[in-house]
């Protein structure tokens, strides 16, 4: 009788172990389906900001009422829209680097301005379309770090896009670049 209520009990504490084992699986496999879907997402978007320029900037140059200034202004952000796509769909070809967190970046000197003035004229289409004012202010010094210009472009289309979708119709969105002054040691 006492080895029947033993072996009861271990077969208990095994079935427990593997319904533990089995829920702890299932949660696993959640949260593997929401970063799937997270991911997907965060994909979509990004795949969709210079696509959205490049569509915008295409349809308006159709339309042949552009002054001069505006075809250029227009032709230069679909060409580098086109390039940020590119290299996004490169990025994603090497999803093994990404995934071990060996993004590559190309690290060089970059002046903010330059991707702020970026960032603002491919976003820009969007922020018309949607009744919404993007302004920036970025000022007459460099204001240099050492950076990779695509992805710290791509982080500002980002905070744009958002805050421009974010944004009633008839708002404003305003990028400010300034630096802090950094004080005396001595």
């Amino acid at each position: 009788l006492r080895s029947e209520v033993l072996a009861r009990q271990q077969a208990e504490a095994a079935r427990q172990s593997m319904l533990e084992s089995e829920q702890a699986a299932r949660v696993d496999a959640e949260h593997t389906s929401r970063m799937k879907d997270e991911f997907l997402a965060i994909l979509s978007h990004e795949l969709r900001t210079p696509l959205t320029a490049i569509l915008g900037w295409s349809s308006i140059l159709r339309s042949g009422k552009l002054a001069p200034d505006q075809l250029g202004r227009g032709l230069e952000t679909i060409e580098r829209s086109a390039r940020t796509q590119t290299q996004l769909i490169e990025d994603l070809l090497d999803m093994s680097r990404i995934v071990s967190g060996k993004m590559r970046l190309e690290r060089q000197l970059v002046d903010l301005r330059d991707v702020v003035t970026s960032a603002v004229q491919t976003v820009s289409l969007a922020a018309q379309a949607r009744g919404v004012q993007l302004r920036q202010h970025v000022g007459t010094e460099r204001v240099e770090v050492v950076g990779d210009p695509q992805r710290l472009e791509q982080v500002l289309w980002n905070l744009l896009s958002n805050a421009v979708k974010f944004t009633p119709r008839g708002g404003e969105v305003t990028v400010i670049l300034s630096t802090l002054a950094t004080p005396d040691p001595h």
